[in-house]
């Protein structure tokens, strides 16, 4: 932890039953508390945080940059951050550690200490991010599924077992103990860390980035964190300085309260709807106003959770009476709750519901107005009533099929992450499981049911509320704790409907209580699939059915023969907060966690111990990546003629680009496994095999719905080789213009990487020799990764479009190609050379918010940068 000196920085001692800590005194440093209240909380988080920074230029030119913010609004200064730690999971962590085992191989080459490269802040992971269902509905799925992932896994685990050794302040929670997320909230976050610094205890504010575009649901809890990539993550774990524009932040007003029979998810897919109809993106969102109090924090968390699906940063909510419920009712200490309480009303942290601080822009909200929702059939953003939502699958609607119908829902999932860390939304489940079971009701033979909750707390809180077994018997039995579905790792269909739909075109719909729908990511068989409130999700798993308006047609009959309405099993209110307080004990989380940690499978593991990992060169999991290396010193700079490789549409998602499910078995990703003796049968998914570059390399693009514009008619992941005119797969066209020296571009139109975090979307491009990515838009993470894998991220020149230029095989791009004169923001002159000679000038955009982003373009990314770094510190 790099020391600093307060200097002119205003100081003071707090003290009280947790004992004496020295602060940053920000309503001084604000230049009064009048001050400080004018700025929205998250940017009082950023200017205690930058007081601390080592460096007084810094902290001055910090502190003027977010003073003067207040005058507009808006600001292009930088501005330093240093968050207090890094949370991971295993899909993100996994490629990352291949990454840094990597580096340390190249640094022990060049003479350096490979042991040097360690964290400079602490860093925790969790490891079920890529459990899939493959069991479910039935007693032991639990335990199946736990089996599973153990025997698949057990190599990368055993790789993240050596980094827990082999690299200081990792630490990593086994199998079986939640998703991060969850953690985070559950066990990690304290909203006010202690920092010995100096040999003085110092209170300072909880601040992380997670390598999840879902981070920000810790932000409802008054905890400052957002999503970063893999890319991003390993620059901050290796003090790489973090640099960012003062935020533009939007403040979302709330007013009232959620009437009786609304959910904390349907006022976030009506956030959702909202922000992104106001065209967010990027920027911090805010809520404040009387309305927040009418939230409670698990109700909050679940709003923050879909930051990425309204286009935000973060979805920050402050710290007030609700967050001090949550720490206790989840078993923080005493001493602890007492000075977040101390610490935030000292600080100017505590939320006044009075207090309007200036934003950028505001938007209101009026939570009596949420009515319950669904998000669909393919967009998160798409909020539909439920009398809607028949309309909307007018166009996706299949025949039946062998007894099944067309609009079949052939997954209803309560998965993670955005809802079942509310406990209120997981009981109001329960209450209509409860209901419709004793009603008599079943789920039909087709759907897929199956409970995936956050951590395993929730089994506890369930069954002490009477709820699981009334869970269990509509088969919503606890599958695991992992994102499951909602990241695509939803297992097979039922084998009926999977043969329906390869067989008679059957197309099934998906309901979950997941955060996005994106055509083919919950699962390949399945294009329809919409978001919804956990009891919603119960109620469709009962109806069987989509295309029905749930709210006014019969769900099923009683066995007396009396139609059931959804009215008959919608919990109140009442009925809800009584089982709330039944299922609660502040003992469960850690009583579970420590019970989850203690995982037999994992204690059994062995793991290397040394300091350069011992790579097996048959693994089909773990392979040392060609882009570790130290590179050149900067960017050759001149003309760029580069081949277009592809030219994609709109809302292409890292989904699209980088699949995180089941890896089909006639993929060429599944040739190369199988080459190397893999099951055909099990190839496990893309998630877990993402330390492997030639698995990832394969499965670039082959999501149906990246349609490739080049030429017409062509398969997914394939484009035309125009010196030859061939037809290739993607990757092996790429090594054949490598092999030539011949360049290669990616084009693409709006909201470019929208999605997942997922730095092999980035890894992907750099690996497919792609020099920069046109886009009309980018999503801030993807647009981030691009540039730690040193690919230049350019917004097309105005009114150039995929649908409009016709590219086409043999046109050519040309990028006025300086890395010496690049700035953020900078002008970059592009021409689109047809083939027959003709020409389109115009001039892009590089889409490079800060200094230290063009840095890392001139470098060549972030690897070759802590590579570089590291040598430059043993020097």
């Amino acid at each position: 932890m790099p020391s600093f000196t307060t200097g002119a920085v205003p100081a003071a001692l707090l003290s009280g039953p947790f004992g004496l800590r020295r602060i940053i005194d920000l309503p001084a440093a604000a230049g009064g508390a009048a001050t400080l209240a004018r700025m929205p909380w998250c940017h009082r988080i950023l200017l205690e945080n930058l007081l601390r920074q080592p460096e007084a230029e810094a902290r001055e030119a910090g502190r003027a940059a977010l003073l003067g913010w207040l005058e507009s609004g808006r600001s292009e200064a930088e501005i330093p951050f240093a968050p207090t730690r890094i949370l991971m999971h295993d899909t993100t962590c996994g490629p990352a550690l291949v990454d840094i085992a990597a580096m340390r191989d190249v640094l022990a080459r060049a003479g350096g200490d490979p042991a040097r490269l360690n964290p400079a802040v602490p860093v925790a992971t969790s490891t079920d991010h890529s459990l899939p269902v493959d069991v479910s509905g039935i007693p032991g799925a639990l335990a199946a599924n736990m089996a599973n992932e153990m025997g698949r896994n057990a190599e990368r685990y055993r790789f993240m077992k050596w980094a827990s050794t082999a690299l200081s302040g990792f630490r990593v929670f086994p199998p079986g103990t939640g998703i991060m997320h969850t953690i985070n909230l559950e066990r990690l976050a304290t909203v006010v860390a202690t920092e010995m610094r100096g040999g003085e205890a110092w209170a300072v504010p909880d601040t992380l980035v997670g390598t999840d575009s879902h981070t920000p649901m810790v932000n409802g809890l008054g905890v400052l964190g957002w999503g970063v990539g893999g890319i991003e993550a390993e620059g901050v774990m290796f003090d790489v300085p973090v640099s960012l524009r003062v935020p533009e932040v939007t403040g979302v007003r709330l007013l009232g309260a959620l009437p009786e029979g609304s959910f904390a998810t349907d006022l976030a897919l009506a956030v959702t709807q909202r922000l992104r109809r106001a065209g967010t993106s990027g920027e911090f969102v805010e809520f404040f106003g009387p309305g927040v109090g009418a939230l409670t924090a698990g109700q909050r968390a679940v709003v923050s959770n879909m930051a990425p699906e309204y286009g935000a940063t973060t979805g920050m909510f402050p710290i007030d009476g609700h967050t001090l419920d949550y720490l206790r009712a989840t078993g923080r200490d005493a001493a602890q709750v007492a000075l977040v309480e101390a610490y935030a009303r000292a600080q100017g942290l505590w939320h006044d519901p009075d207090n309007a601080p200036r934003y950028t822009s505001v938007l209101e909200l009026d939570l009596s107005a949420i009515g319950p929702s669904l998000a669909g059939p393919r967009r998160p953003q798409d909020r539909l009533a439920p009398a809607e939502v028949p309309a909307a699958l007018a166009g996706a609607r299949g025949a039946a099929a062998g007894g099944i119908p067309g609009d079949a829902v052939a997954i209803a999932a309560i998965t993670s992450c955005t809802n079942t860390t509310d406990l209120g939304l997981l009981v109001a489940a329960g209450l209509v499981a409860r209901k419709a079971r004793a009603l008599g009701l079943t789920v039909p033979s087709w759907v897929k049911t199956s409970l995936t909750p956050g951590s395993p707390s929730a089994e506890r809180r369930l069954r002490r509320a009477g709820l699981l077994e009334e869970l269990e018997a509509l088969g919503f039995g606890i599958a695991g704790y992992g994102c499951a579905t909602c990241i695509g790792n939803s297992g097979p269909l039922l084998p009926a409907v999977a043969a329906a739909v390869e067989a008679e075109g059957l197309r099934p719909v998906a309901v979950l209580s997941g955060n996005r729908n994106f055509p083919g990511r919950v699962h390949a068989q399945i294009e329809s699939a919409f978001l919804a409130s956990p009891p919603m999700v119960v109620a469709y798993a009962v109806a069987g059915r989509a295309g029905i308006d749930i709210t006014r047609d019969a769900l099923g009959r009683a066995p007396d023969g009396r139609l059931v309405h959804l009215s008959d099993l919608w919990p109140r209110a009442a009925e809800i907060e009584a089982a709330v307080a039944a299922a609660g004990d502040p003992a469960d989380i850690a009583a579970a966690g420590e019970e989850a940690d203690r995982s037999p499978g994992w204690a059994a593991l062995e793991a290397p111990d040394a300091p350069l990992f011992p790579w097996e060169p048959t693994s089909t999991y773990l392979r040392p990546p060609p882009f570790v290396r130290l590179g050149s010193e900067e960017q050759a700079a001149g003309l760029l003629c580069a081949h277009p490789l592809l030219v994609l549409g709109d809302d292409i998602t890292t989904d699209h680009i980088s699949p995180a499910g089941a890896i089909p078995a006639n993929s060429d990703a599944a040739a190369w496994l199988v080459e190397r003796g893999e099951n055909p049968l099990d190839l496990n998914v893309y998630a877990s095999r993402r330390g492997n570059w030639e698995v990832m390399l394969r499965g670039l693009f082959t999501n149906k719905a990246a349609v490739n514009h080049l030429a017409p008619g062509l398969a997914p992941a394939h484009t035309v080789f125009a010196p030859t005119g061939e037809v290739l797969p993607a990757w092996r066209a790429a090594a054949r213009y490598a092999d030539a020296g011949m360049p290669v571009v990616i084009l693409a139109g709006e909201r470019y990487g929208t999605g997942s975090s997922r730095d092999w979307a980035a890894k992907g491009a750099q690996l497919l020799g792609a020099r920069a990515v046109l886009a009309n838009s980018f999503e801030r993470i993807h647009r981030s990764n691009l540039i730690g894998m040193g690919v230049l991220p350019l917004r097309l020149p105005e009114g150039w479009r995929f649908d409009g230029l016709g590219v086409r095989p043999g046109d050519v791009v040309e990028i006025g190609w300086r890395p010496d004169t690049l700035a953020p923001r900078a002008p970059v002159p592009v021409t689109l050379r047809r083939a027959d000679g003709a020409a389109l000038h115009g001039t892009a955009t590089a889409l490079l918010d800060t200094a230290r982003e063009v840095g890392l373009i001139r470098a060549g990314g972030m690897i070759p940068t802590i590579l570089r770094r590291a040598l430059e510190a043993r020097a």
